[in-house]
């Protein structure tokens, strides 16, 4: 498969239709994950709907407040994508950036591989592998409580791919536990963990000279309130370590099954950001571990107490978290409590409960509600508060794009009779120029006199025909005149073989003597051959 495609121009739908849920932008979740864990009550597609040349569209997937994505399919390979749409028109698109990402984290394991990126109609599209369920989904299918073994596993590979990630420069700001997913059934990494949506990555520090990026303060919140840092709590410039910290805190998550900061009651979000924020840092870190592993406690304190700029011991915090399982008598031999499922025959979409189809995971306790937003350069999340658009608002966004499409198309066409008019006109006016070329010699020779015909038409006819004449006549003499020039270039040479300093047409001028300088002439001659007699010379 292709790592890339032609943009816009490659993108086109059969039918002129798009999915009717493409202009669905409720304020869910902003997660839409790349997940094959769809239902039996997904919407299907019976416009076989095409993008990028040959990525058919099949069942919506997900949505969220910033776009909708489906499950597709490669036609040339038979491969399964996720398709994500995003309008074109919202405050902050992040779809471009998030391909720009994948590109820069291609070939690294656990990272999904982009497609394809283009335009169509009202929507940015974006193509990339299609992966499994998302860790919230398997969390809430095996009873919202992960065993310390399946924990430390999970962690483990977490723990790698922000890893990788740092790596590239590059710093998250959304961990949470929708955007990891496992991988498809049947495949070799149906059990690994992969890390979906860059929406939100920033680089951290100049990927030439390493520069780290400042220390600030006031910034506006980025990341998912339940599990960001206390520091992006007080507003501070993320760095490494608060994706570390981040981390720690679904770690905690996932073994407890509810942080202590869930469900505060506050007047609005803000207030209820700040109590959430609060409460983080009043909790001490070993309250939050009690009856837990130790180490767990020990990773949450290590990477709060990391500096700005430092970078985290990533090889000592596998090995702190591994060390668990030697506590244990457990050993990371790659089994997980989602195999367990169905008897052991592991999740099944058709036996398990559905996946939310509003963010990649379960929808969080109903007495949990908060807003997701996202400004031009930041954004703030929380998974909580989905809305549903009603079928009639579905219906009029799917109108609203078909009769977008057809004005596309109208405007398409009339673009191309204009340019083969222009074309048209470029090769007249080409032509022209060259006539024009052509003749260019002979309009300057009669511009010079131009003037003075124009005043001997004002004569009578006798007279203007005399001035025809003359004109002739002069014109006859000019270029007489050059053909003498042009002879006098030519050297000839004589009989005997000596070089005639004279054109062959010309002959030397002759100035014939008056009588007095003839006189003067023979007189001088005299006065010579007397002179030269007396020397005895002649």
């Amino acid at each position: 498969m292709n790592s890339q495609m032609p943009n816009r121009s490659n993108v086109r739908l059969v039918n002129g239709t798009l999915p009717p849920s493409l202009h669905v932008s409720s304020n869910l979740n902003h997660n839409t994950g790349n997940s094959s864990a769809s239902h039996s009550g997904s919407q299907s597609r019976d416009d076989s709907t095409i993008v990028g040349l040959h990525y058919k569209i099949g069942k919506k997937i997900g949505e969220g407040s910033f776009g909708v994505l489906f499950e597709g399919t490669n036609m040339i390979n038979g491969l399964p994508v996720a398709i994500k749409f995003e309008p074109r028109k919202t405050e902050a698109p992040q779809l471009k950036d998030e391909y720009r990402t994948y590109k820069i984290l291609a070939g690294t394991p656990g990272i999904p591989q982009a497609y394809y990126f283009g335009q169509e109609g009202l929507h940015n599209i974006l193509v990339i592998d299609l992966l499994g369920p998302s860790l919230e989904d398997l969390f809430d299918w095996c009873g919202r409580r992960f065993s310390v073994k399946t924990v430390v596993q999970v962690a483990v590979q977490m723990v790698t791919l922000i890893e990788d990630l740092h790596a590239h420069d590059l710093i998250y700001r959304d961990i949470k536990p929708d955007n990891f997913l496992i991988g498809r059934p049947g495949q070799p990494d149906a059990n690994k963990v992969h890390l979906i949506d860059f929406g939100m990555a920033k680089q951290y520090r100049d990927p030439k000279t390493k520069q780290h990026i400042p220390y600030r303060e006031k910034k506006s919140l980025s990341g998912t309130a339940r599990y960001m840092s206390i520091n992006t709590h007080l507003g501070r410039e993320q760095s490494r370590r608060d994706d570390m910290e981040a981390m720690g805190h679904v770690f905690f998550y996932f073994l407890r099954g509810q942080l202590p900061w869930q469900g505060l009651k506050a007047p609005n979000n803000k207030q209820k950001y700040e109590k959430i924020g609060e409460k983080k840092r009043l909790t001490n870190v070993y309250d939050l571990a009690q009856g837990l592993p130790i180490q767990f406690g020990r990773y949450l304190e290590i990477v709060r107490n990391l500096s700005f700029e430092e970078t985290p011991d990533y090889e000592g915090y596998r090995m702190l978290l591994l060390s668990v399982l030697d506590d244990l008598g457990e050993s990371a031999d790659g089994q997980y409590d989602w195999m367990k499922l169905n008897g052991g025959r592991g999740w099944d979409l058709s036996i398990n409960k559905k996946p939310n189809l509003h963010g990649y995971g379960h929808p969080n306790p109903p007495n949990e509600k908060s807003k997701r937003h996202r400004s031009k350069n930041h954004q703030y999340s929380s998974p909580d508060n989905h809305h549903h658009y009603s079928q009639q608002a579905q219906a009029q966004a799917q109108a609203q794009a078909q009769a977008q499409a057809q004005a596309q198309a109208q405007a398409q066409a009339q673009a191309q009779a204009q340019a083969q008019a222009l074309a048209q006109q470029q090769q007249q006016l080409q032509q022209a120029q060259a006539q024009q070329q052509a003749n260019r010699y002979q309009l300057e020779q009669s511009d010079s006199h131009y003037d003075e015909e124009r005043e001997a038409s004002k004569l009578d006819p006798t007279s203007y025909e005399a001035y025809q004449q003359q004109t002739q006549q002069k014109y006859a003499q000019q270029q007489q005149k050059q053909i003498n020039q042009k002879s006098k270039q030519f050297v000839n040479t004589s009989p005997n073989g000596q070089t005639n300093k004279y054109p062959y047409n010309a002959q030397p001028t002759i100035n014939q003597p008056d009588a007095k300088n003839a006189t003067q002439d023979r007189n001088s001659k005299k006065s010579s051959k007397g002179f030269f007699s007396k020397l005895g010379c002649c």
